[in-house]
């Protein structure tokens, strides 16, 4: 067994325990960690397949943002874990049936699967002869489909300001800050002074 073989099969067993430990940890703090650990035994997959880039993403953005935001919603959210789980039982039959169709879904995908005849040397030969895979996958990006990459972009930044606009609420009990009343006050006007006699209060 090579050090790649021992790798894989580390990696694999990790990803698989971790996602299971994810669905049957009773405290959702640690669900999150197995679920940061899943997260970065796929990564490690990534690499031994030769996908450094994706790899990185899974480390950076699902590591280093979903899972952290998990974390501090659950951590900073006073939620009553208790009630859900008995809301849960009650919905139970419907998950099992929808987990029964996406097996049946699957096991049909898999079974209608049939490997094209030059699929094995695509895979073999994925980038160009002497161009690492991160830098073959941005020429393509920046280069071929630059257009579409910065159209999808631009669709991420308006579904970020729809759901900033969105979810803003302007309420008048609320003492704000004002910034420039700030800057332009009058320091005579600003402060009054009082004359306090001994023994008098204000």
């Amino acid at each position: 067994m090579t050090v790649a073989d021992f790798a894989f099969y580390a990696f694999a067993i990790v990803t698989l325990v971790a996602g299971i430990c994810v669905t049957i940890s009773r405290n959702p703090v640690h669900a999150v960690l197995w679920l940061i650990l899943t997260f970065l035994s796929s990564a490690g997959l990534f690499v031994l397949l030769g996908a450094e880039f994706v790899a990185m993403l899974m480390i950076i953005v699902y590591v280093g943002a979903v899972a952290v935001l998990f974390l501090f919603v659950v951590m900073m959210l006073d939620v009553d874990f208790g009630q859900l789980k008995g809301q849960m039982i009650r919905y139970a039959p419907i998950a099992a049936l929808i987990g029964v169709v996406l097996l049946v879904q699957l096991g049909l995908g898999l079974g209608a699967w049939v490997q094209s005849e030059g699929a094995l040397g695509l895979r073999q030969s994925v980038t160009p002869v002497n161009i690492e895979n991160t830098r073959a996958l941005g020429l393509v990006l920046f280069d071929r489909y630059l257009l579409l990459f910065q159209m999808a972009g631009l669709v991420l930044l308006v579904a970020m300001i729809g759901a900033i606009v969105l979810t803003l609420r302007h309420r008048g009990d609320i003492k704000r800050q004002d910034v420039l009343q700030q800057m332009w006050r009058d320091p005579a006007k600003a402060v009054e002074l009082k004359d306090v006699k001994p023994g008098q209060g204000l």
